[in-house]
């Protein structure tokens, strides 16, 4: 008997002591969300779309989903809620394009990069010095043909895509300055995990390294790598100039966000909801991307303020 007592004793210290190690509850963490909150109560919406983004509200081209938020709740009076999940909260790019695929969330605004692992032609933009301004890809979404055609890579996994916002032009970041080829190739490069830029990279004679974007600022930091491929605006914004203080605009390619959604969802709006919803993503995006180029400009005025220095690109490629 005094031994269950003991034991019973035992059991309620225990329990004790735990509740002041536990971590704080998830009601105790701030939410990264909170200064983008809704300005409207979402509870009453007959349709809710949840939509992931790894990047930054910060970066123009991500952003543009809370206008898309905002500007659907308007046009459907209250009807439809698209609910914002930048900054990876729901997780990494390929592993969120499958919960889009199976229809546990309705939509992503991916990478183009990293789209091309559910729609292999996507990769086309991705191809260096194809749509390599801001003019060509203006060129490429008003070709309603083609730029149909390249939305519709992934029609055949079930996910259609309505438009594209964008992140700048492509370059090296690099702790080292860049000029020539022969500069570069002494570079440990990171790309994307992507076969499009693992292929244009080989070509050009590198030995890059693929790898997640999460891994890249402590690369960087211990040396792993010693550049990058990707925009200054993104560079700017996610401090990885912190680090790589050198930026050689090649502007071989511009980064772009699909804005993807689940084919099944899509089809079981009604109609008219369907067709406002559809227009709404469209109509956002274009105006999204009008921005794009001034916002960059703006990223890198403020990045050669801080001390990083900027170069042309290598003509050699």
């Amino acid at each position: 008997m005094k031994l269950k007592r003991f034991l019973v004793v035992l059991l309620v210290l225990a329990a004790g002591s735990f509740m002041f190690i536990a971590p704080a509850s998830s009601e105790d963490k701030p939410d990264p969300l909170a200064k983008w909150a809704p300005q409207f109560d979402p509870k009453g919406a007959k349709f809710k779309c949840v939509v992931s983004n790894v990047s930054t509200p910060a970066l123009v081209g991500t952003y543009a989903g809370f206008e898309i938020r905002d500007e659907l709740w308007k046009r459907t009076n209250g009807q439809i809620y698209l609910d914002y999940k930048p900054l990876s909260i729901l997780g990494g790019e390929v592993e969120v394009q499958n919960m889009v695929q199976m229809g546990a969330v309705q939509g992503i605004s991916v990478s183009s990069v990293a789209a091309t692992n559910l729609g292999p032609r996507i990769g086309i933009v991705n191809l260096p010095f194809l749509v390599d301004s801001f003019d060509k890809l203006d060129k490429f979404t008003g070709n309603k043909v083609l730029f149909d055609h390249f939305l519709m890579a992934m029609d055949h996994q079930g996910i259609t895509g309505l438009d594209i916002t964008g992140y700048g032009n492509y370059g090296w970041a690099t702790t080292v300055p860049v000029k020539t080829i022969e500069d570069a190739k002494k570079v440990k490069f990171r790309i994307a995990e992507a076969a499009v830029n693992q292929l244009s990279y080989r070509n050009w004679g590198f030995n890059p390294v693929a790898m997640p974007w999460p891994d890249v600022q402590v690369a960087l930091k211990q040396g792993v790598i010693t550049g990058l491929d990707h925009t200054p605006a993104v560079c700017n914004l996610t401090k990885k100039f912190e680090v790589a203080k050198y930026f050689t605009q090649l502007n071989y390619a511009q980064g772009l966000f699909v804005w993807m959604f689940n084919k099944a969802w899509l089809e079981s709006l009604p109609q008219d909801l369907r067709e406002i919803f559809v227009k709404t993503v469209h109509d956002v995006c274009v105006e999204n991307r009008k921005r794009t180029a001034t916002w960059e400009a703006e990223q890198i005025a403020a990045a050669k303020a801080s001390g990083v220095e900027f170069s042309s690109c290598p003509k050699q490629i």
